[in-house]
């Protein structure tokens, strides 16, 4: 089990261990069902995010502002931020690395001068594709534990929940 660590009880001479079971926390912890979500969602983004800046060379940031301009025909900054709950100081760095690379393309906006319009690159697309696939795989690994019911049950679910917190945004 992962969460299980080996610790010193305590004993001077140090050869007296025991085993802990940190999954104990995710239902004796007050605010349980959302420990677990994150818990959950770390587990599939740490380590795929981990293979896109080794493979790629790109940030959690800078591939996130990706995925969303792979859904869209344009954003803005902060319609980036808003989708992804994301700090805007952080997605205008990730604006200004992905136009650099050459992965997005910004224009003003034409009904707000202030305002840039995101899109989308071919060369953003390519490697959106690419850096999709490492968490998708990643994510398949993580729910193999359930079953193809259970898996569309827990997929509606978390739907109707991001569904719901959605609407709660302000």
């Amino acid at each position: 089990m992962a969460w299980q660590m080996t610790e010193t009880t305590g004993k001077s001479d140090g050869n007296d261990r025991q085993e802990r079971d940190f999954t104990t926390l995710f239902d004796t912890i007050e605010f349980a069902d959302a420990y677990r979500s994150t818990y959950l969602a770390g587990s599939i983004a740490r380590p795929a995010y981990e293979g896109i800046k080794r493979d790629f060379g790109i940030i959690r940031e800078e591939y996130a502002l990706l995925a969303c301009l792979a859904h869209f025909d344009d954003l803005t900054a902060q319609d980036v931020a808003n989708i992804g709950c994301r700090p805007r100081n952080t997605v205008s760095r990730a604006v200004h690395r992905m136009v650099a690379d050459g992965y997005i393309h910004r224009a003003l906006d034409s009904r707000d001068g202030r305002r840039s319009r995101l899109r989308i690159t071919d060369a953003g697309r390519a490697l959106h594709e690419k850096a999709a696939a490492y968490l998708a795989d990643r994510q398949e690994r993580v729910l193999a534990g359930l079953d193809p019911k259970e898996r569309a049950i827990f997929s509606r679910l978390l739907r109707k929940a991001a569904l719901h917190a959605a609407a709660l945004e302000d």
